[in-house]
């Protein structure tokens, strides 16, 4: 594939999320090229997890790379978000949306990744911020886990470079 390919708008069949979330299965790749940024990235599945890798360029006006897929925790009764990563030691964000919409707000959490290792990660409602475009919005409700429509992973904040975030659970906890 291409460098233009990988910065486009891309659907893998990949699950990851557990079943009780109803995963789609499909995670999709969108990058800082919906705005004309050159960042790119590309997910893969390993034996046992899911692999985000690429680069993250600041030229034009860019600096993200992200993925996502839908899914539904209606009537899960979830209380907490688990996960298990492995990371270069960068910090990247988990994603959560309330709507199916590509576009919108997002409630978000930055989390610490430590290089090479493995790190699990309890989030909680409270923990997640509402977000657009990376801009905090002034109305900050608090997330109900049962009404999550997309989960995803973006790396942001000026981080350039190559970038490596490895995810071997993502657990709806009741």
């Amino acid at each position: 594939m291409t460098t233009k390919q990988l910065s486009s708008l891309f659907v893998f069949n990949l699950l990851v999320v557990s079943a009780q979330a109803n995963a789609n299965q499909r995670w999709y790749v969108v990058n800082d090229s919906v705005m004309g940024g050159v960042s790119n990235s590309q997910l893969t599945q390993t034996q046992e997890s899911l692999l985000f890798t690429g680069n993250v360029s600041l030229d034009n006006n860019g600096g993200f790379a992200s993925i996502r897929t839908e899914l539904n925790t209606q009537s899960q009764n979830t209380k907490a978000i688990a996960l298990r990563v492995k990371g270069d030691g960068q910090t990247y964000q988990l994603r959560l949306r309330t709507t199916n919409s590509l576009d919108g707000a997002a409630y978000t959490h930055s989390f610490k990744t430590v290089k090479n290792e493995w790190v699990d990660i309890n989030f909680a409602p409270s923990d997640f911020t509402l977000t657009y475009r990376g801009r905090v919005l002034e109305q900050q409700p608090t997330i109900d886990f049962d009404d999550i429509k997309q989960l995803g992973f973006m790396i942001a904040g000026k981080q350039e470079g190559k970038f490596e975030l490895e995810v071997s659970k993502i657990e709806f906890k009741s």
